[in-house]
């Protein structure tokens, strides 16, 4: 019997990319489709998985502009190219020029805990 990767383990090289700059994805072997949230198995199939960089490019699927938060921010759930659907937010000068369908890319950005985590901004 083979023990489960603990969440931490599952999401390491996520992190890890993050800090190289690289925004790390998993994709289904079986399938070849690509997903996000890490996980060790595949939703798909339940199958393995394997890490891949993605282009870290996609476009704005849907966005909500908080004007009251100061500051203001963008959160949004981005679509990759690759084809997962990621929540995240949207870093620009005019936050409100942000619109669906808008072509964005990642950037890095420290966090709270000092680890990179992906952001995205228009191109």
């Amino acid at each position: 019997m083979t023990a489960e990767a603990s969440p931490a383990d599952e999401i390491a090289m996520f992190f890890e990319g993050a800090e190289r700059g690289a925004l790390m994805l998993k994709r289904c072997i079986d399938t070849g489709k690509a997903f996000h949230y890490p996980r060790e198995r595949s939703p798909f199939t339940g199958g393995k998985t394997e890490w891949f960089e993605a282009t870290g490019k996609g476009s704005i699927y849907s966005c909500s502009l908080s004007h009251r938060a100061d500051p203001p921010y963008c959160l949004a759930y981005v679509k990759l190219d690759e084809g997962p659907i990621m929540m995240t937010n949207i870093v620009a000068d005019d936050l409100t020029a942000v619109a669906i369908g808008q072509r964005v890319q990642v950037t890095f950005q420290q966090g709270p805990d000092g680890r990179q985590i992906p952001f995205f901004t228009p191109e």
